[in-house]
């Protein structure tokens, strides 16, 4: 099986050394700059369990020189996604999939989904529709991702915990595909279950990520405050209600309540959300597919949201005022626009 992981960053990188061990796989990363440049040189490293591990994947800041892959992972952030989505077309043949990492919500969600919403396309995360037309819904399969990593240096991944890659066809079907990919990650020491209905996993992860990384953000609280100070847990559980009104009338269910999913986030501890971090190293915060996709399907489904509404105005003004916020090309994302000032 030939995999390329696109982004060999801390997600990316942590796939592509435990995929490398693998008998039977070609890996491949696209990277970049100071991390391009270590994988080359030193191989890609990764710290866990006290432990290191080298892998020497095949690493080119081209996708051209990889050719048609089995399997295409997509490890950037959800607007990283978007720009790049003209440049995966090397890696796809006639059978490969696209695996899709990102947090939130996907850009083909409405693929496979019945009713007046079947193959709508969302403005906030996949503007002028490109990565459904690029790319096609037919290829993506989706992958809700637990576990944590960071890059400590250039060419260094540092697992913290966790192990599971969630995955699902947008169709529901159990496919040939997926089990074959599920086979190949658990063959590297990972939790791959194949899910009937990814996407009621996808909105468990966002349940979280829509409340806490904007609050901590705001705030600069850690997870563990977040989730216990009396005002912005108030807050966050009001933001997961109108959510999950959001979700079950779009046909998702949940299998905690908002209370237990809560108190989980607390008992992390003082971690770092990736929002606030992102916000403290100065890098793009990952605002639309975590809070303004979830306001956009409020709109679609005509679910009020005013508590999400309001923490994502602070966020993106926030965003805004200090050049962390990315936009889209002018007149790619006038839904978005339309949503927001609605």
């Amino acid at each position: 099986m030939r995999v390329c992981i696109y982004g060999a960053g801390a997600i990316g990188g942590f796939l592509a050394v435990k995929l490398a061990q693998v008998p039977g796989v070609e890996v491949s990363v696209v990277a970049r700059g100071a991390q391009l440049a270590a994988i080359r040189e030193k191989g890609l490293r990764l710290l866990i369990d006290g432990t290191e591990r080298i892998a020497r994947p095949k690493a080119s800041n081209d996708p051209a020189d990889f050719g048609p892959q089995d399997v295409v992972i997509i490890a950037l952030k959800a607007h990283q996604a978007w720009e790049v989505a003209d440049q995966i077309t090397p890696l796809i043949g006639r059978e490969t999939c696209v695996v899709t990492s990102q947090n939130g919500v996907p850009w083909w969600y409405f693929y496979g989904l019945p009713g007046r919403l079947a193959d709508h396309t969302l403005d906030s995360v996949d503007p002028g529709g490109r990565q459904w037309q690029v790319i096609g819904p037919e290829r993506a399969i989706g992958c809700v991702v637990y576990p944590a990593t960071e890059i400590a240096e250039p060419g260094l991944i540092v697992h913290k915990y966790g192990n599971k890659f969630s995955l699902g066809e947008p169709t529901g079907e159990i496919s040939e595909r997926c089990r074959r990919l599920s086979e190949v990650l658990e063959a590297g020491g990972l939790r791959a279950p194949v899910l009937p209905n990814i996407r009621d996993e996808i909105w468990l992860k966002l349940w979280g990520n829509l409340c806490f990384n904007p609050i901590s953000a705001l705030t600069r609280a850690t997870l563990d405050v977040v989730a216990t100070d009396p005002a912005t847990r108030a807050l966050s559980r009001a933001m997961m209600e109108e959510a999950y009104e959001v979700a079950t009338k779009l046909g998702a269910s949940f299998r905690v309540d908002i209370e237990r999913r809560i108190d989980g986030a607390a008992g992390v501890g003082a971690h770092r959300t990736s929002m606030l971090q992102d916000l403290e190293k100065g890098r793009a915060m990952e605002i639309d597919a975590l809070v303004t996709a979830v306001q956009e399907l409020g709109r679609l489904s005509e679910v009020p949201t005013p508590r999400i509404d309001i923490v994502l105005g602070l966020i993106q003004q926030l965003g805004r005022s200090m050049g962390l916020y990315p936009t889209f090309p002018a007149g790619t994302q006038a839904g978005v626009r339309e949503l927001v000032t609605a």
